[in-house]
Parts: structure tokens; sequence; C-alpha cells
């Protein structure tokens, strides 16, 4: 012990556990590299056969009248020798390659080491510029939870559990108990639309929702289980598809750059009627095809679905679908960022196997 140290202090310890410290601190001391450092740690604190470990081991041996003082005195010894640990591991040891072992010094003549700068991740870049670009066009943004209940994730949005459209929507399940509403990770942004007209109705909406999204599906270069989507609505008197068409062309163009040119090709979706898929000119081939890996030489890149609000939707919504009439569209944010970056595999995002791989994610 320390010539310097705390009588009290001394006055906790028995002689043979004051021993074991003074042993402990002075290997943990002349311990010349991280494995020697370590070798020891598990000599004294090791769980199974430290010996610091074994003075408790020893309690159950002890007089009754005993147990008490050198309980004591064994807790005093495990911090102590812990505390002197942790003094080993702030002291920057290493093993030199013939042996020796020396404190490591600092090499004034090796040149700094730069501090890398970190940045948005490209997904967190491509809401953003979709955001932006509706908020040019007068959207402003709506939030609503990644736990949603079934009825505003489906029977909302006019797509019944018997129906063959609920198949596509089809997501995860929340265990909840018996009485309680059913609850369900949101298979699409689209409940966030029915909770903003419920809050506005029956005033004029324009939002956006972006957000996480979640569904069963199969994984591969397109499909994941866990995307992310961003939902446009916009509810208003006198609202028809010619207005869609003119805000998904300026919102195209604000995306993919002035030139990009939209087609509309007729779908189905539950929500919305009419619908249509909207494609986009290729960014990369000039609308050319040629042999254009990205768009397969069709010159051509589906980017979302839209369709007019359908009238049972509106009404769930708390609007009158005979003064109200509204449009909607939808898009996923990988495939958005995939387009624009020439990216081919939706996994290198999140995928724990493949994403998060800074050499991937530097490139933007």
């Amino acid at each position: 012990m320390s010539d310097h140290a705390n009588p009290a202090e001394l006055a906790k310890f028995t002689d043979e556990d004051l021993h074991l410290l003074e042993q402990a601190r002075a290997e943990f001391a002349g311990a010349g590299s991280p494995a020697a450092l370590e070798a020891a740690r598990i000599k004294y604190l090791g769980r199974k056969a430290g010996l610091v470990q074994s003075r408790f081991e020893n309690l159950k041996e002890a007089p009754k009248e005993d147990r008490a003082r050198l309980g004591k005195s064994a807790n005093a010894l495990r911090k102590a020798v812990e505390a002197a640990l942790a003094d080993a591991q702030a002291r920057e040891v290493v093993g030199l390659a013939d042996g020796d072992q020396a404190k490591a010094k600092p090499d004034l003549t090796l040149p700094g080491r730069r501090a890398e700068t970190g940045h948005r991740h490209v997904l967190s870049r491509t809401v953003e510029l979709l955001v932006d670009v509706a908020a040019t066009l007068g959207f402003s943004v709506a939030e609503g939870p990644e736990v949603e209940l079934e009825a505003n994730n489906f029977d909302a949005l006019n797509i019944p559990l018997e129906h063959p459209s609920y198949d596509p929507f089809d997501t995860f399940y929340i265990e909840t108990a018996p009485g309680e509403p059913k609850r369900v990770l949101r298979s699409h942004t689209s409940p966030v639309q029915v909770r903003a007209m419920k809050e506005r109705a029956p005033e004029p909406l324009r939002v956006v929702a972006p957000g996480r999204t979640y569904r069963p599906d199969k994984v591969d270069a397109t499909h994941y289980h866990t995307f992310h989507q961003l939902e446009g609505l916009a509810v208003d008197e006198d609202i028809t598809f010619l207005d869609l068409k003119h805000t998904l062309d300026l919102f195209a163009k604000g995306v993919f750059g002035a030139e990009t040119v939209t087609r509309f090709r007729p779908s189905y979706f539950p929500f919305t009627e009419p619908s249509a898929e909207v494609d986009v000119s290729c960014p990369f081939c000039a609308r050319d095809g040629g042999a254009c890996p990205v768009c397969k030489a069709t010159g051509w890149l589906e980017i979302l679905g839209c369709g007019m609000v359908h009238p049972k939707v509106l009404t769930n919504g708390g609007y009158d679908p005979e003064r109200f009439t509204g449009f909607a569209f939808g898009m996923g944010i990988e495939r958005i960022a995939m387009l624009r970056h020439g990216i081919r595999d939706i996994r290198l995002f999140i995928d724990p196997e493949r994403g998060n791989d800074l050499r991937f994610l530097e490139q933007f």
C-alpha cells in the first residue's frame, strides 16, 4: 500500500485482504501489454476462479460472528482492486516486437490525422429533397405513428380484408390485449392521410407524409421488409385529374431535372379512382434507351402511383365527397434514391450484411 494511504482506509481490510490488494496492484502496474493486463484481471477479478471472488466464497466457512467483518473487508477489497485495474487500463501499455515492454511515447514527427467529417445518409438527403420540392408546390409535412391502428391502415383506405387488393398491403401484426383495437406496423404511409383529414376537415388540405413502412416481402435487390415511403395528399373543392398531372409533372422536374418528361399509365389502387402509375424519362440515357441498364433500354422509369381520392376515403376522413375532391400519390424513397444515383440493390442501404458500409455511403 502507498505510504500516504489513509489509516481509516487501511482499517477496512483484514491482513490477508490487504496483502492480496498489494499483490494485485503490483501485478497490474507491472503488466507490460494489454494481454498481460487482461491475464492479471482474470486472475484477481475473474468471476469463476478469481482470487477476489474466492474471498466471498470463503465467507460460507467462516464463523458467524466474523462474517460481517470479513464481508466488509471483501467488498472493500473488490472495489480497491477494480480501481487499481482501471488506473492500469488508463495507462497506454504496449508490447514491443522483441518481447520487451515499454510505455508508448507519441512520435511528434508523424503527420497529423485529419478528423473525418460525417454527412447526411443518402436516404435522409433524398427525403429532404422530396420534402423541399413538395414545399415549393404548397405542401406541408404531416407525420403519424409507425405502429398504426388496423382500421387506419386498411378499412379507412377502402382496403377490405377479404378483398384481393389487401394482399399487397399485408403487414406485421402487433399482439394486443383482448378487446383492444388491432394494431399493425403500417404497410404504407397512407394512414397519415387519414389522420390529417380527420384533424383538418372540412378545411382544404395539402400535405406530404414521409416515413418508414413494413411489409413481409421476400428480400431481393428491389424489395425489403423495411423501407420508406412519401405520400402526398391534396383535398379541396374542384380539384381535378389535371391538377394531379400538373403537380406531379412539376414534382418530377424538381427531383430529376427540368428536362424530365412524365407519362401516366392506367392502374388500380383501392383508395383512388381513377388511378395511374407515373413514369419519368430516364435521366441516364435521356430516353434514348439503347443498352441503358437502368431503364432496361425502355427510356422510362416508374417512380410512383397516384389517383383521385376515392369518395369512401374522403367520407372516412370527414369530407363531403359531393363538395370536395382530392388527389393522392405515393412513392418509395429508396427507389427514388436508387434511380437518382444509379444504385441497383436496395439492400445496400440498411441490410446488416450489405448495408451500413462506409465505402458505399461515402459516395453520396
